[in-house]
């Protein structure tokens, strides 16, 4: 296996115990957890499902597998199931990103030097360059590449052939990849956020490989503040693990998960401390909204872009908070999940905001 340069999953880094990016700690557990072949890995059925007809197939034949195109959130599997993919092949991974490679000579310099049939696992690939990415066109699909060599009038372009790989992009925006590429991968799968049983599962086998004794009850209490990714409870589950260890006898009960839980300031739905923040700002000063963004992150103490890349897309989808041309808004089940109660609406009016209707109060 050949590990070259490996990006981060998301344009901004989120450090929190329920943020979705790896650091160096989620990087070297993560390598340890990760299942080695499609019927160990949990989760994900259809997208497993039809892997494993296009590997079987590409086997059967004795060719190269299809390019394969993974899109989702941080933290769901993208890069497992790419190291998966070169396992069932049994082939050889090399791993880069799309950020690192910022000229068409990167690219080049990279598949000059694959092997016949290896994986190319290429991460945030929407973050390539467009050079790179024009010259991956006919590398995907004639398995060539064109180097140019001089400049100007004298020019030549040196046709470079390629031996048979498959490209395995992976990426977090795939509105952001442009039709020419999406449309030479063979196959292409969408990874969904998990349900709780599929990371009670999860959990059951990380604790295992970590040597760590957690009963059901433990292992769904985990679950059901993991925000439906494996990342975040193999995090979480190692920080009970430290509580379980200094503050009991080190088995993880429901009891004992709350508690740390607790500690670490993730409450039952998986909201931390920003997200608790934005939403008591948006509740308690603003009486649920609307109101701007630039407003919201100076009420909370942060900086614009950390509440809408980092809190907002999971209080959105959790159906907290709504995002509207007038700005933001609380729900009603934002209200009652902080135990609050929401301001009368008068007849046309914003509730909470003092403003009149179009035809008065």
């Amino acid at each position: 296996m050949n590990w070259d340069e490996t990006g981060s999953e998301a344009d901004a880094t989120d450090p929190r115990l329920v943020g979705s990016v790896a650091d160096g700690e989620d990087q070297a557990v993560e390598a340890a957890l990760r299942p080695k072949d499609l019927e160990e890995f949990v989760g994900q059925e259809k997208v497993r499902e039809q892997l494993d007809l296009v590997l079987r197939a590409a086997r059967a034949r004795g060719a190269t597998a299809d390019h394969v195109l993974l899109s989702g959130a941080p933290g769901l599997g993208k890069t497992t199931l790419s190291m998966i993919i070169a396992a069932e092949m049994g082939a050889p991974i090399r791993i880069t990103s799309g950020p690192a490679i910022q000229h068409a000579g990167d690219l080049a310099a990279i598949l000059s030097s694959l092997q016949e049939g290896e994986v190319l696992f290429l991460d945030e690939i929407h973050r390539m360059s467009r050079p790179a990415e024009e010259m991956l066109y006919m590398a995907m699909e004639d398995f060539r590449v064109d180097v140019i060599v001089g400049k100007g009038p004298g020019a030549t372009a040196i046709p470079l052939e390629l031996p048979p790989f498959t490209l395995v992009g992976a990426t977090t925006r795939a509105g952001l990849l442009p039709p020419p590429l999406r449309d030479r991968f063979g196959f292409t799968g969408h990874m969904e956020f998990y349900e709780p049983a599929e990371l009670e599962r999860v959990i059951h086998r990380s604790a295992r490989l970590l040597d760590v004794e957690i009963d059901t009850a433990g292992a769904a209490e985990i679950a059901g503040r993991s925000r439906g990714t494996p990342r975040i409870a193999n995090r979480l589950l190692r920080r009970v693990r430290d509580y379980a260890q200094v503050k009991a006898d080190g088995v993880i009960t429901r009891e004992i998960a709350a508690a740390a839980l607790g500690v670490y300031e993730v409450d039952v739905r998986g909201l931390d401390r920003l997200d608790r923040a934005v939403l008591q700002a948006l509740l308690k000063l603003f009486g649920g909204g609307p109101v701007g963004l630039s407003t919201l992150a100076v009420a909370v103490g942060e900086e614009r872009e950390t509440v809408e890349e980092v809190a907002e897309p999971f209080l959105v989808r959790e159906g907290l908070l709504a995002r509207t041309p007038r700005g933001r808004v609380a729900t009603p089940a934002a209200w009652a999940h902080l135990g609050l109660v929401p301001p009368q609406q008068g007849q046309g009016g914003v509730p909470g905001s003092g403003q009149q209707g179009l035809f008065g109060p």
